[in-house]
């Protein structure tokens, strides 16, 4: 094995491309909530960059890559990224430095559990949230990447593929924001006050970021500059752009007018459902895919959140948990092996069932481990240090009550 520089050019690039959607994130959330809440929004995401970047260079690295125990997780050889240099690693990345797979893999640990913090957005408060996600990271991030990409893991060994994150990051992220949205409880006046966006040119710019970064997250999954990154890439815009298409259209007929942040949204949810076959489907395909997402995740944010009345503020689960469930078994559906060999058989619709079978058998691995751990999770830090603000404190709202911060000091109205 012997480094070779393109592909080490193209993975850094790729890495830094992934550290960026971070701050999009940021940006995405911070315009969809009341001017008081902004700040704490965005540092809530931002935060991240600390948290889950200290973490991952002490333990989280090896956790996920290490050396397999019993399928779930990984040993602590790695510690402190000891041993983790300039040499490839034969497992993962025999093409570009070990150092820089462990950069690459970093950044997804990073911004996976800052899309949880959308679903709980303007009532949470921040030093519970901290702990929050640090332990989530620990106990839910880590052992389900080492299940679906670590050498030996439980859910890679059923054969299930996931070409970067609809289980790992997606779901798991998504299944987590709903069971922690539904602990805390409604924000107060939901349903009576507005909760409108207040500023959806942030909310475009976060998704323009989140769109360019995108192609570092999926196509940098190829972890080489081959056809499998630019297939990749394509894939990737082609659902996205499918998506926001199709939100469009599905706004003009049930509202009459298509919007900004519904195109946004969409955008952002094609890119969702693409992720865990991005490398792995024919490019027809990425259209479906992006084509059918808008309608399942605008069903889920527009009927069965209201039916159902849990306060998902930001749509967290209705779009990356769902989008990222119909990614799974779409990769199931229309994965072809002559496009990547880690499938080792193809999508249904080519007349294999036998990764159909184990897509939908990792997609419920996942949402149950994701859902129960993070319930234990939140009841567990509930009891120690209460994970909602007071009444008063969601009042005034959270920049001042979390942070003595305000990101509009002369604006005096009711939000």
């Amino acid at each position: 094995m012997s480094v070779n520089t393109g592909d080490t050019a193209f993975m850094l690039i790729s890495s830094a491309l992934v550290f960026f959607m971070t701050p999009g994130l940021a940006l995405f959330y911070g315009g969809m909530v009341k001017r008081k809440n902004v700040l704490n929004t965005i540092l809530s995401s931002f935060v991240l960059c600390g948290i889950a970047a200290l973490l991952w260079v002490l333990v989280g690295y090896s956790l996920s890559f290490g050396k397999d125990i019993g399928g779930v997780i990984g040993d602590l050889r790695w510690f402190f990224l000891n041993g983790v240099g300039a040499d490839p690693n034969g497992d993962y990345a025999p093409t570009i430095p070990h150092l820089l797979f462990a950069a690459y893999q970093m950044m997804f640990a990073v911004i996976t559990p800052a899309l949880i913090t959308g679903a709980v957005a303007e009532r949470m408060k921040f030093s519970s949230l901290v702990i929050f996600v640090t332990i989530w990271s620990l106990v839910i991030y880590y052992p389900l990447a080492h299940m679906v990409w670590g050498t030996g893991g439980l859910l890679r060994a059923l054969g299930a593929v996931d070409f970067a994150g609809g289980n790992v990051v997606h779901i798991s992220s998504g299944v987590s924001a709903l069971v922690l949205s539904l602990f805390l409880g409604k924000r107060r006046g939901l349903g009576i006050i507005s909760h409108q966006p207040h500023n959806i040119p942030l909310v475009f710019i976060g998704a323009a970021v989140l769109w360019f970064g995108w192609f570092g997250f999926n196509a940098g999954s190829a972890l080489s500059s081959t056809y499998l990154a630019v297939h990749a890439f394509m894939t990737t815009n082609t659902s996205a752009a499918c998506a926001l298409i199709s939100w469009m259209i599905i706004e003009k007929i049930v509202h009459g007018k298509p919007t900004l942040l519904g195109a946004s949204t969409g955008a952002v949810i094609g890119l969702v459902a693409i992720t865990p076959g991005a490398g792995f489907v024919p490019i027809w395909a990425s259209i479906i895919i992006g084509a059918v997402v808008s309608p399942l995740c605008f069903f889920f944010v527009s009927f069965v959140k209201t039916k159902f009345g849990y306060d998902d503020a930001l749509d967290a689960f209705g779009c990356h948990g769902i989008g990222g469930i119909w990614g799974g078994i779409a990769t199931g559906l229309f994965a072809q092996s002559s496009i990547n060999s880690a499938a080792q058989w193809d999508g249904l619709v080519f007349g294999e069932t036998r990764l159909f079978i184990a897509q939908l058998e990792s997609i419920g691995i996942t949402i149950l481990y994701a859902g129960v751990g993070t319930l234990a999770i939140a009841f567990v830090i509930n009891l120690i240090f209460k994970l909602r603000v007071s009444p008063k404190e969601e009042t005034d709202g959270l920049d001042r009550s979390q942070h003595s911060e305000s990101a509009y000091p002369s604006f005096t109205g009711m939000d």
